[in-house]
């Protein structure tokens, strides 16, 4: 629920603040007052592009804050919500709510927050397009669009679970069917690659690298190529430590002399000198150590000199390949991975080709057995679409209209990227959607010929369709708040009267929050905003509030609306007897 809105610099809003209950709230105002800068708050808040000409002259941008609250949605919905946040570093407020928030430059980017966190609109958009349903005169034209009519009955008709399965089947056959037809047509030029591929991997397995063997070769040529100077050294080290081979009376090796040093301090007896004596003991333990490691070195070391050659022949095999496939033999190895598995989808045998053709013919099947099942329960939920919109027409004003329909198949065009034979031979597109064209008809009065909606009503009798259509859908998006920007328009009279009737029941399942200009509707406002001048602002420009309305305030603005009668006491009469009919009326539907 949309609890709270704060405009700056919208429009002709200087600065606003508009608080919202649950049930229907009604914004009301003078024209060119700025009323409908609440909706494109609204608009700013669900991601819609930002606009700089929107921003008050004078000022260097807009702020829209909207405070939301989440307690009455459904556990799935809440979900979603939380996922949202938790994607988005996003916090909720000490209350538990949500603020989001829009703002728009005169002169570079917009930004969008989301629980006191920037974040792209996009995420926001996700956001709140959980929590709104915005409906103005271009979502009226978008009812006509074949896509949302489709979307609308797929709402009426539950069809998530029958769409999910349909779209998942879909992939896997385009995707087998794309590779079934690139292998038949290019089988001579995959067979080529697949040729390439396997003398190359031939030529890598006849070298056999191993991982990391051309580093490891690198140290050992060095070493072979030292190989004298080495042993020398080694050797010289060793001899040193532990002594010649054919040692002299006065030689004496480092091992020898450190222990005559220990034995000397130690027979002093001195606590001092003992402790020094303990110091060579850990000495002549690393000597040992030592001479012990360069003994094995000098023992590894090759004594044929053609090991060196045979290290350079293996160094030379090995260039072969990273000079072909990669910078090192752990690339030449990756390479070899990956041209195995290309050429594992490039079998453009007869057998390979047959197993393919029956995996596409079988995942065609299942696209055909959920495609005709989503086609059978949108079928079964136009009937009673239509018949639950044609009672809702009816109650507003519209006793004579008829609402139908119609699902029909959604023929293949002669280069269709998505052909699909259903078992009556018919060729169909399967769309992401399903094989089905969903088509709105409407006749305004009996007798005439039932036409598609986008050319048989007219504007106030589209608003009228589209109320009818929200008011049957509402089950479906219980605890959202919807929003009409002038879904009256074109309308007035007793058409007037059944409007604020259908919003008001609306409003028992939903927040409704609707921008009008008829008295009608105004009067079974739960609560009643007005939009109007409230003077100039800080800059001298001519700035708009928003107010809440008490009782009395409220006859003044609806006798108003009245054809401008506010000041006289036959407007306010008529206002005040409007407002009492409206909440006699609102009282009697509850008890109903």
């Amino acid at each position: 629920m949309l609890s709270e809105i704060r405009i700056e610099s919208l429009g002709a809003i200087s600065s606003a603040t508009a608080e919202f209950d649950r049930g229907l709230t009604v914004l009301t105002g003078e024209t060119g007052t700025g009323k409908t800068m609440v909706v494109t708050g609204l608009h700013l808040l669900g991601g819609a592009r930002a606009d700089s000409a929107r921003v008050r002259s004078g000022a260097d941008r807009a702020v829209v804050e909207g405070r939301f609250t989440t307690d009455e949605l459904g556990e799935d919905v809440t979900a979603r919500i939380n996922e949202i946040l938790e994607a988005s570093g996003a916090e909720r407020d000490e209350d538990g709510s949500v603020i989001a928030a829009r703002s728009v430059n005169r002169d570079g980017p917009s930004r969008a927050y989301l629980g006191g966190r920037s974040v792209p609109a996009k995420s926001l958009s996700s956001f709140t397009a959980e929590l709104l349903a915005l409906h103005g005169q271009n979502d009226q034209l978008r009812l006509m669009r074949p896509e949302q009519q489709r979307a609308a009955l797929d709402r009426y008709a539950g069809v998530d679970k029958q769409l999910k399965r349909y779209r998942t089947v879909r992939d896997e056959w385009l995707t087998a069917r794309q590779d079934l037809i690139n292998r038949t047509q290019r089988a001579r030029e995959l067979a080529q690659e697949a040729d390439r591929l396997k003398f190359s991997l031939n030529e890598i397995d006849a070298i056999a690298p191993e991982p990391g063997e051309d580093d490891a070769l690198v140290a050992d040529i060095r070493r072979l190529s030292e190989l004298d100077a080495l042993r020398e050294a080694a050797y010289t080290a060793r001899a040193a430590l532990t002594g010649p081979d054919d040692p002299g009376p006065d030689d004496l090796s480092a091992s020898q002399s450190v222990a005559q040093a220990k034995t000397a301090l130690q027979a002093t007896g001195d606590t001092a000198l003992t402790a020094l004596a303990q110091q060579l003991d850990e000495a002549l333990a690393v000597i040992t150590s030592v001479s012990g490691e360069l003994g094995s070195f000098l023992s590894g070391l090759p004594t044929d000199a053609s090991a060196l050659e045979a290290k350079l022949a293996r160094q030379a095999e090995l260039r072969t390949l990273t000079r072909k496939y990669a910078a090192d033999i752990n690339g030449v190895l990756e390479w070899a991975r990956q041209a195995r598995d290309r050429l594992a989808q490039l079998d453009v045998s007869e057998e390979a080709l047959t197993e393919l053709q029956r995996r596409v013919e079988s995942l065609q099947a299942e696209v055909i057995a959920a495609a005709e099942e989503l086609t059978k329960a949108r079928t079964r939920a136009a009937k009673g679409l239509s018949k639950a919109v044609t009672a809702e027409l009816s109650g507003l004003a519209m006793a004579d209209a008829a609402f139908t329909v119609s699902v029909g198949p959604l023929p293949a065009k002669p280069d269709d990227s998505a052909p699909l034979t259903l078992p009556s031979g018919q060729v169909v597109h399967a769309g992401r959607d399903g094989v089905d064209n969903v088509e709105f008809g409407f006749a305004a009065h009996r007798g005439t010929d039932v036409l598609p909606l986008s050319k048989s009503a007219s504007g106030g009798e589209l608003s009228r369709v589209m109320l009818a259509l929200e008011v049957v859908l509402a089950a479906s998006a219980e605890g959202t708040t919807m929003v009409f920007d002038e879904v009256d328009a074109g309308v007035g009279g007793r058409a007037a009267v059944q409007i604020g009737r259908r919003l008001a029941k609306l409003a028992r399942t939903h927040q409704v929050i609707v921008v009008t200009h008829l008295p009608q509707v105004a009067a079974y406002a739960d609560v009643h905003l007005v939009v109007d001048s409230g003077g100039r602002d800080g800059r001298k420009h001519a700035a708009s509030r928003v107010r809440r309305l008490d009782d009395e305030e409220r006859v003044a603005e609806l006798a108003r609306m009245l054809a401008g009668l506010g000041e006289t006491d036959s407007g306010r009469a008529h206002a005040r007897e409007l407002l009492e009919a409206a909440r006699a009326d609102r009282a009697e539907a509850a008890r109903a």
